[in-house]
């Protein structure tokens, strides 16, 4: 049998296979799948990862490029993570190539080496360390330099002499010339999880539910099981967590820890880093520069780093000695990656776990209708925290009837009245409204004129303090006028109400509470979001007003009224989910109240305080509301009872992305269908975004291998048609938004 002589190589492209090249002239140790490879393809040098050496191609030996050169002697993509990217790409059906060079920080998908270049860093010597600065009164500059070290005896980089030393680089050499500096090179450490509280304490005493629970996760710690921790908001699913953890890496193994947002997320953060000091490493989320995340990286695949926590995309981190796996949040859309790689972190984290033999757990207040039903049929073990930790009870629901009420922009005065009584007894109100804005619509009461995004479907929204309409789907910017661009009027007309506006309102109304507003408007400069949550904690901030970004898990120990006022938004949208994530959200932002020793009120605003929701959450909570909505899943043959695909197609044309659906709609009517409902083409709900029209097909089943063998026969079919190179097309395999 010949040795395997060709190299099969996964390319960054959007063609879902891969590609056969020759060994480099000089190679010397045989590569192993995993490594990084140098090609050329096309008119291009590009980064590859080896799949496999084989004995032979499709292709002649004499048309087959030569790669040019191995860059890894040792895989950056270890066996373990190159299978689970590999079954990641079968089953959402996206190019390995694209799925595998997503996998890597982006250094290293550049080529560079994977191991970090150590920092320069200028330090005295011991002769330095001798010599006063008055020794160097004839060189004043050096005096000011060796001074400004003697204050930094750790040494300090080119940055921080470049920010506190103009011109610092001549004066530095003649110092070394003297023998009093040297250059020295450090590895920078992983970024860590920050602490702003002092003293690590003592970890608070466990309820029976959370000890409970301990107890049975530590029992199946040593393979593979997947537990699902729903307990009520301020149950105490953090100091559960922490427990495990402390077990797991006690034995040498390391914890993964997957959070939605990090930003969203700083209490738990904390948590970790006041109780493991050291050794709670952030990594991989947007806001981390690209050397600090491969240092993390590094940590994580060497071992050095027994806990870490990021983003979905720090799923596929190499573990030299993995142990465990946590969710927190599972029922979050965010874990489902909408762009590219469109991946299920969850999904996939149960099979990173299963191939380990490792523990996951997924923890949530409002866990997702599939881990519920995964639950109900055993594939996980369900625990439950049902109460609240330490004194707190569970807050009181009230329903706000709108219909005939005296409002102001959005806020009842019966609501208004509540809030003046929760103020005065010393507590803080939190005001839950997910939009964003001053005012959604701009409206001209002369002629009717809309502020409208030319680029997409949908209204501007009025942003008062900045003077300017903005598109929330596309990002589109314009300066507000002070007239109607179509008659001229002067009578332009705010409708509908954002958080700024609310918080004017506010403002007007209780002039003499300091009030915080937290949307991604008011947080978008770096360490915002950390000053408001340190103002709000200390007391400083008495209303709260906010989006979605409240709900994430934040402890506010004083506030002691929550106020949702738009309790009717997702009752009647056509989406399927949107009941599923309302529900969520109310728990979620409701849980914030009452979480000390104030007893708690939770107030709705809604025109339709009869609708069996509403009614069913007040008086049954999540899980009640879990129960019938699964049930109407089941009735109307939707998941996690059927299985979903998503074909979309977008182009700037109108017709295009019609055209193409068409015509996969037609090359699937002439296959086997074998229980596969494919439904007509039609526009996507908001039909123009960003400037592309878009249009989408659904296809869905029971069987979820007989779905997949249709996509197999279908999408090499689509690659190759002409009109798929009219159009900008995607598979959603298990869609969390059919918009």
């Amino acid at each position: 049998m010949s040795e395997p002589s060709v190299l099969r190589i996964a390319i960054p492209s959007p063609l879902r296979r891969s590609f056969d090249y020759l060994p480099p002239e000089a190679e010397n140790p045989r590569p192993v799948p995993g490594v990084r490879v140098q090609v050329p393809f096309g008119n291009r040098v590009v980064i590859g990862i080896l799949l496999e050496m084989a004995a032979g191609s499709l292709i002649a030996p004499r048309r087959l490029r030569r790669a040019i050169r191995i860059l890894d002697q040792e895989p950056v993509l270890p066996p373990d993570l190159m299978a689970l990217l590999r079954w990641g790409s079968e089953y959402y059906h996206h190019p390995i190539g694209e799925v595998l060079q997503g996998a890597l920080p982006a250094q290293l998908r550049t080529g560079a080496a994977a191991r970090l270049r150590p920092d320069t860093i200028w330090r005295l010597t011991e002769k330095g360390l001798a010599t006063q600065p008055r020794e160097l009164a004839r060189a004043p500059r050096q005096a000011e330099l060796l001074e400004l070290l003697r204050e930094h005896s750790a040494g300090l980089s080119p940055a921080r002499l470049e920010r506190q030393h103009c011109n610092w680089r001549p004066a530095m050499l003649r110092l070394k010339e003297k023998g009093l500096v040297e250059a020295c090179e450090i590895t920078p450490p992983p970024v860590m999880a920050p602490v702003t509280t002092a003293g690590r304490g003592n970890p608070p005493a466990l309820n029976r539910a959370q000890q409970n629970a301990v107890d049975r996760l530590l029992e199946s710690a040593t393979g593979f099981s997947v537990t699902l921790l729903e307990g009520v908001t301020g149950s105490g699913k953090t100091e559960v967590y922490l427990r495990i953890v402390e077990r797991i890496i006690a034995t040498g193994r390391q914890a993964l820890i997957l959070v939605p947002e990090i930003g969203l997320t700083p209490q738990l953060l904390e948590r970790f880093a006041r109780r493991f000091p050291g050794r709670a490493t952030v990594q991989l989320h947007s806001a981390l520069p690209d050397r600090e995340r491969l240092a993390a990286w590094l940590a994580a695949r060497d071992g050095t780093a027994p806990i870490i926590i990021g983003t979905r995309s720090a799923l596929f981190t190499p573990l030299k000695n993995p142990g465990l796996i946590i969710l927190d949040e599972e029922h979050d859309p965010s874990f489902k990656q909408q762009e590219g790689f469109r991946y299920s972190t969850r999904d996939m984290a149960i099979v990173r776990a299963r191939n380990a033999g490792i523990p996951i757990l997924l923890g949530s207040a409002t866990p997702s209708l599939e881990s519920l039903h995964n639950a109900a049929r055993r594939r996980y073990r369900h625990l439950l925290l049902p109460e609240r930790a330490g004194a707190a009870g569970s807050p009181e629901f009230r329903l706000l009837d709108l219909r005939r009420q005296p409002m102001q922009e959005g806020i009842s005065f019966k609501l208004m009245e509540i809030m003046e009584e929760h103020l005065q007894r010393g507590g803080q109100v939190l005001l839950f409204l997910n939009r964003r804005g001053y005012a959604p619509t701009l409206l001209c009461h002369e002629c009717g004129w809309v502020g409208r995004c030319h680029r997409c479907d949908a209204h501007l929204t009025l942003h008062q303090r900045q003077q300017c309409l903005r598109c929330h789907h596309c990002g589109r910017e314009q300066p507000l006028d002070s007239q109607c661009p179509e008659c001229g009027s002067l009578d332009l007309r705010a409708l509908g109400a954002g958080t700024e506006r609310i918080e004017t309102v506010l403002q007007e109304r209780f002039p003499e509470f300091s009030m915080a507003r937290l949307d991604r408007d008011s947080t978008s400069r770096k360490g915002s979001m950390q000053r408001l949550l340190g103002e709000i904690r200390a007391g400083q901030r008495r209303i709260l007003i906010g989006t979605q970004m409240l709900t994430k898990g934040h402890h506010f120990p004083d506030v002691s009224l929550v106020g949702i006022l738009d309790g009717d938004q997702g009752l009647f949208s056509a989406d399927f989910r949107a009941s599923e994530r309302m529900s969520q959200l109310i728990v979620q932002v409701a849980g914030r109240a009452g979480r000390a020793e104030r007893p708690g009120q939770v107030v709705i605003q809604t025109h339709h305080p009869e609708h069996p929701l509403l009614q069913q959450l007040i008086t049954e909570g999540y899980s009640g509301f879990a129960r019938s909505a699964l049930e109407e899943r089941r009735s109307a043959e939707l998941p996690p009872y059927r299985f979903l695909a998503l074909l979309r197609a977008e182009a700037t044309g109108r017709d295009l992305p019609l055209q193409f659906l068409q015509e996969a709609h037609r090359q699937a009517g002439r296959m086997e269908m074998d229980g596969v409902t494919l439904w007509q083409p039609v526009p996507a709900p908001m039909e123009r975004r960003a400037g592309r029209y878009r249009a989408q097909l659904l296809l869905q089943s029971a069987s979820r291998g007989a779905l997949h063998r249709l996509l197999d026969q279908l999408l090499p079919l689509l690659e190759e048609s002409r009109s798929g190179r009219r159009v900008r097309w995607s598979l959603d395999v298990d869609p969390v938004d059919l918009y």
